[in-house]
């Protein structure tokens, strides 16, 4: 607006435009801002009726049309609101404000439709976005039966001005917190990731990790029902299933359905319409109301174990890319649990865990190689948005999320610390638990004192280093998580052909009698089993002693 234009504009009028500016640009919810947008419009110039049309992508007609001074009972008796012809097409067709005096006798008019209110004056002006075409603003019938004036059309100009810097904002806004939500999706993801492949690494029990793995699926993706089919003998069979399911049993052929595709490609198959694809019958697998369905296979190195099948987000929204790439994520860890259940012999299970270290470290690999530069591409992307023009709220919030992102990067390290320490392989097991003890005291807060003897440079075989590590580092992180101690004592040393571990806490203990424990006293149990070791856990007033003895020979 030049200083010519805003001439005509008395102070009074001035500092209420200043007003409507800053109420306009300080919300960041666009539905907010185009109802506020209305009313300050008629305030400003006395109009009975305002409306908001806007325009629709390709700019040629209006896609949504908004009113304020039009009661419920009028709009349904105009019926289908304007799409943008006559006067109202002058403005789409040349975004410059219109000023007519009277609509019925105006010639470019298209006139009104039945039960329609009768108007004369008018008033519309383009709301620029960016420098294009977003929408227009229109006012009639200024009170008294005047005509609007040039103070009238700068006042809405000025409004329209206002209004498409708050709607870019609002528009930036959403975006930014959409993104923020994916990260924060992401992470989770991630997350549970980490979390299957502890909590069911060492879990034996098929049907146990199966169980886990469909619940976790499911919370995860915020799924209605998720279904694991086991591929056995030509078919797929439901082997485990969490929230709305139907029936006890349910199989399917592999050949010419759309999970036995995910099966023989290994990759992800989303679908978005159930009823209309020929080759998925959700009703034949007990979930017989299914609209849309990820299909993501469960595989172990070249093995294709089965399908985990996610029907319906609970919130009615279709699946997006990123439910998509976290669950074959999930997967991945899930397809490792599955395979090292159904190992029962004891030594195929140590096998198995053998390739589950393995993948461990390959994911490891993969964290650092691709999620950590994803999040520092996505740090720039929100540190050029603090560097925009925008207003400070919006700053705040960009700044806010690239320091969230800095910290979901430290975090992803200490993921891939945690998934396969690179100490352990390149040092041995006394520096790897030193590590390990340093970095969990400094993150729990609790004081830790280490005793490691394990005669020098002398070397353990790999399995054996792995499960001493293991046990420790579940010992140590069930103390951070339950016990409440201050004071962690930790000690490992090679006794008469034999590693002994002790982990000995002064928290608040646990009762020996319980009937349930947690998957990670569990996968302690079976790793010391598994190497031929004993076991004791028992209570040491105050706190918990843990002591596990494994054989070298």
């Amino acid at each position: 607006m030049s200083q010519d234009a805003l001439a005509h504009l008395d102070r009074e009028r001035l500092l209420r435009l200043t007003e409507v500016g800053r109420s306009l640009v300080s919300e960041l919810r666009l539905e907010q801002i185009l109802d506020r947008l209305l009313d300050v419009a008629r305030e400003l110039t006395g109009a009975r009726f305002a409306a908001l049309g806007v325009l629709d992508e390709r700019r040629e007609s209006l896609a949504r049309f908004l009113t304020k001074g039009v009661d419920d009972s009028v709009h349904r008796e105009i019926g289908e609101l304007p799409r943008g012809r006559g006067i109202l097409g002058l403005l789409i067709k040349d975004p410059r404000p219109v000023r007519v005096s009277d609509l019925t006798r105006d010639p470019r008019s298209a006139g009104m439709p039945p039960g329609h209110p009768p108007m004369r004056s008018f008033l519309g002006v383009p709301v620029m976005v960016r420098g294009e075409a977003w929408g227009n603003l229109y006012l009639t019938d200024k009170a008294n039966g005047e005509d609007f004036d040039d103070a009238d059309e700068e006042s809405l100009v000025v409004v329209a001005d206002w209004a498409a810097i708050a709607i870019e904002n609002a528009r930036l806004y959403e975006a930014l917190d959409k993104r923020r939500a994916e990260l924060e999706r992401a992470m989770r993801g991630f997350e549970a990731t980490r979390e299957i492949a502890t909590a069911v690494g060492a879990e034996t029990d098929l049907e146990r990790v199966l169980g886990l793995v469909v619940e976790r699926g499911r919370a995860l993706v915020g799924a209605r029902s998720v279904l694991v089919l086991l591929h056995r003998g030509g078919r797929l069979e439901r082997a485990a299933g969490a929230g709305q399911i139907i029936g006890e049993q349910a199989a399917i052929p592999v050949a010419g359905t759309r999970a036995g595709e995910a099966l023989r490609t290994r990759r992800p198959v989303r679908v978005e319409d159930v009823d209309s694809d020929p080759l998925l019958d959700s009703a034949a697998l007990g979930v017989p109301d299914a609209s849309r369905a990820i299909l993501v296979p469960l595989t172990y190195r070249a093995s294709a174990l089965g399908v985990l099948c996610a029907f319906d987000r609970l919130d009615g929204e279709p699946f997006a890319n990123d439910d998509e790439q976290v669950l074959r994520a999930f997967a991945a860890s899930a397809g490792t649990a599955v395979a090292t259940a159904q190992s029962i012999e004891s030594t195929r299970l140590r096998a198995a865990l053998q390739s589950a270290e393995a993948e461990r470290g390959r994911w490891a690999r993969e964290l650092h190689d691709e999620t950590l530069q994803a999040l520092g591409g996505l740090k720039v992307l929100l540190s050029s948005a603090v560097r925009s023009s925008d207003p400070e709220r919006l700053r705040a919030a960009a700044e806010e999320a690239v320091a969230a992102v800095t910290q979901e990067i430290h975090n992803l390290r200490a993921i891939i610390t945690d998934l396969r320490p690179a100490s352990l392989d390149q040092l041995g097991l006394g520096p790897a638990l030193e590590t390990l003890a340093t970095r969990l005291a400094e993150r729990e807060g609790f004081e830790l004192r280490t005793e490691i003897a394990l005669d020098g440079d002398a070397r353990l075989s790999p399995e054996l280093e792995t499960a001493v590590y293991r046990v420790a580092q579940e010992a140590l992180t069930n103390v951070a998580k339950h016990a409440r101690a201050r004071n962690v004592d930790l000690r490992v040393e090679r006794v008469d052909g034999s590693i002994r571990l002790e982990v000995r806490d002064d928290g608040v203990g646990f009762d020996p009698d319980a009937e349930t424990e947690g998957f990670g006293l569990t996968g302690i149990r079976e790793r010391v089993a598994l190497a031929g070791g004993s076991l004791t856990i028992e209570p040491a007033a105050p706190g918990t002693r843990l002591a596990a003895t494994f054989p070298t020979d």
